[in-house]
């Protein structure tokens, strides 16, 4: 922050740069609204910025946000994706657990957290919402909402290609156009394949046709618009994902937890690969992951009148993987959890949009259903078989509202409620018989915000909001084997944040944001897990969590063609004491920091260089809720350096650019679990990587 201050000295302001920034409009807040007047921390990527930052998914998005990190820990998953925004996420990804940040796109929620590496290629923009978003975004939003925000059909005809060729067997190649088919219609089609080299050798299983971490994605979607009439639109939308991957890489430590049952059954650290990254497992079921999603939309939007306006999101999704992971790494099958899950979703939302000279007014209806099941067959625990299923159903129904009202030229008050009923069906079988329980929950979350504009382009806020989230069933209850009556949900979990903000442009040239804050979240569960004697017991901690914070974004422009981008965040998480142990915040570092200096020349010809570096900063971090004396949960605080060097030809038709992603070969960990008879260690795929990227309209 000091540094961002220092170089933005007023005097050492070019005087001849006027309008070299402009303010991107945003749909945050359910209705098309400047950046600059929504009373929220928000990080905003357009498409140009995803590619030049390197950015392919939404572990990548995590590397550039203030206290937002995104890990890769499901089942071995390389397609999972569990953000983690101001200490609130969740680690695990069974059907029990629900994810407290929730992941849209075009309106449509994405219930799973396995499939959720959503490719983005081609897409318009990406909004990060920080902060309990429980009075628009519902349930599953106590920490924050990811907006990930398609092209509209007919907003740029024509078409592009895409490729990227790099190191570590780097093949990418992608499809996207855009056409107005006349009478009103138009259509956007999407495709393309991803595909990338492991990271290690299946050092056990020579004949293993996939690599340990290898990526082989194929994606695609298609939208077709209809718009008869300047009051009516209805946009129709299908999209797919195929991916079968290598197994995540990871390692287990056994060593360092002696005493435990794998190390008395005589097993060492010296029985697993010497590299980290390769792995010694003899099942060959278990080397490759993958994982399938398919879904419809419709959204229609019809102006019945002057200032009122009708919206309809209905949607349904069904996703579909196979994982699990040989937990001991080595020849023996002794520890080992192959795995299948499944998840089908619907969804109808129906909003009411009211745009008057003061105000603004947005109501609507929420349903959302789910049905999804796990199965382990056969578990391996300690030498011993075993089946383990789970499987729940979902009905989840909301109303809300939320108005904001001018109030004269400066100041603006807005404000909103939600009432939300929920209900979950939940049955498991870990060997002792089939054990069924339900539960209902009901909230009622609230947001009231101020706004100053202080002038047209810079304004404050202050906000208090709630959030809600409907509690949990036990993700793997082997305590049912001392505990008949272990299988029970949690309660509702509750949000409450004040948080003052800033916002805007200082002067031409310097854009900011600037956000501090403090919640306060009751009955929040961690999960926790650790060997049984029967298998692998997965609870919920229930806890008491402050979290205090400051955010800063800022870009400048140093002269015309030097931009230097820079995002800081800080939190403070403070848990009640259990049971006389403090648990801390999993996957939660206390520093985040982005720099990204960006230099952009005009040529004589036309055409444009654009050179950027970006540098990106997580501090060390708790792998679980239990901050173990010996520290063996512990992740190092890690440091990767992007590049892109880029030539885009006269009137855009082509463009080219060197890139390199973590240049420097940071190797570091997305997880640790200490099971008390083995340390699980989950190990980033994130290796450096160097290419070529091109594209070219045709």
């Amino acid at each position: 922050m000091a540094l961002s201050w220092a170089v933005l000295a007023p005097g050492a302001w070019p005087q001849d740069a006027p309008g070299l920034i402009e303010e991107v409009v945003v749909t945050a807040t359910k209705r098309e609204q400047g950046l600059y007047e929504v009373p929220a921390s928000l990080s905003v990527f357009d498409g140009d910025e995803l590619g030049e930052r390197g950015i392919a998914d939404l572990v990548d998005v995590g590397k550039f946000v203030p206290n937002l990190a995104v890990t890769t820990f499901s089942a071995g998953h390389t397609s999972s994706a569990n953000p983690f925004i101001r200490g609130i996420g969740t680690q695990d990804h069974l059907i029990t657990t629900d994810p407290g940040i929730g992941v849209y796109v075009d309106g449509v929620y994405l219930g799973r957290q396995v499939g959720q590496h959503w490719n983005l290629s081609n897409i318009e923009r990406v909004e990060v919402l920080r902060g309990p978003q429980g009075t628009l975004y519902g349930r599953n939003a106590i920490g924050g909402a990811i907006n990930i925000i398609t092209a509209a059909p007919g907003s740029e005809p024509g078409a592009r290609i895409g490729a990227r060729i790099g190191s570590r067997g780097r093949v990418n190649a992608d499809f996207h156009g855009d056409a107005n088919l006349g009478d009103g219609l138009a259509a956007t089609l999407s495709f393309g394949i991803q595909r990338r080299g492991g990271i290690g050798t299946f050092r056990n299983l020579p004949d293993a046709d996939v690599e340990v971490g290898e990526t082989r994605d194929l994606f695609g979607r298609l939208a077709l618009a209809w718009q008869p009439s300047p009051a009516f639109g209805l946009t129709l939308a299908a999209d797919a994902n195929d991916g079968g991957n290598g197994l995540n890489p990871y390692t287990t430590l056994i060593d360092e937890v002696s005493g435990g049952a794998v190390y008395a059954a005589g097993y060492r650290n010296s029985d697993l690969a010497a590299d980290p990254y390769d792995n010694n497992t003899g099942q060959a079921d278990q080397l490759r992951v993958t994982n399938a999603a398919r879904g419809l939309s419709a959204t229609a939007e019809w102006a019945f009148a002057d200032r009122w306006t009708a919206k309809a999101i209905g949607s349904v999704r069904r996703s579909k993987y196979r994982a699990g992971l040989d937990d001991d790494g080595f020849l023996d099958d002794f520890l080992s959890f192959p795995e299948q899950g499944e998840a089908d979703q619907a969804s109808i939302e129906s909003q009411l949009h009211g745009d008057f000279d003061a105000w603004h007014l947005v109501a609507g209806f929420l349903h959302f259903s789910e049905d999804g099941a796990n199965l382990q067959d056969p578990t391996v625990f300690l030498g011993a078989q075993g089946r383990f299923e789970l499987s729940q159903v979902v009905e989840s129904t909301a109303l809300f509202v939320n108005g904001s009202r001018e109030l004269g030229s400066r100041w603006r008050l807005s404000g909103g409620l939600r009432a939300t009923r929920d209900e979950k069906r939940a049955t498991t079988d870990v060997g002792t018989g089939t054990v069924s329980a339900e539960h209902r929950w009901r909230e009622t979350s609230w947001d009231f915000a101020i706004h100053y504009a202080a002038t047209d382009r810079l304004g404050a806020y202050g906000t208090l909001q709630s959030g809600y989230q409907s509690g949990q069933f036990p993700a793997r209850p082997y305590c049912l084997f001392s505990d008949p009556a272990c299988f029970t949900a949690s309660d509702n979990i509750t949000a409450l944040n004040a948080e003052l903000g800033l916002k805007g442009q200082p002067w031409d040239g310097w854009e900011l944001s600037a956000a501090v804050f403090h919640t306060r979240y009751e009955d929040l569960p961690y999960q926790v897990s650790a060997t049984a004697g029967e298998g692998f017991n997965t609870v919920n901690l229930i806890v008491e969590q402050e979290t205090t914070g400051v955010e800063w974004e800022s870009s400048m422009h140093l002269t015309r063609a030097l931009r230097l981008h820079v995002a800081f965040g800080y939190l403070d998480v403070k848990v009640a004491r259990q049971q006389g142990v403090r648990p801390v915040a999993p996957l939660t570092p206390e520093l985040t920091l982005s720099i990204s200096p960006e230099y952009r020349r005009t040529l004589s010809n036309g055409g444009e260089l654009e050179a950027r570096l970006d540098y990106a900063y997580r501090d060390g971090m708790w792998g679980e809720p239990s901050s173990d004396p010996a520290r063996l949960t512990r992740i190092g605080s890690r440091a990767l350096l992007n590049f892109h060097l880029g030539y885009t030809a006269p009137g855009g038709t082509w463009n080219a650019a060197l890139y390199g992603r973590n240049a420097g070969d940071e190797r570091y960990d997305h997880a640790r679990l200490n099971t008390g008879d083995y340390l699980l260690r989950i190990l980033s795929n994130d290796a450096s990587e160097f290419g070529l990227r091109v594209e070219r309209e045709i």
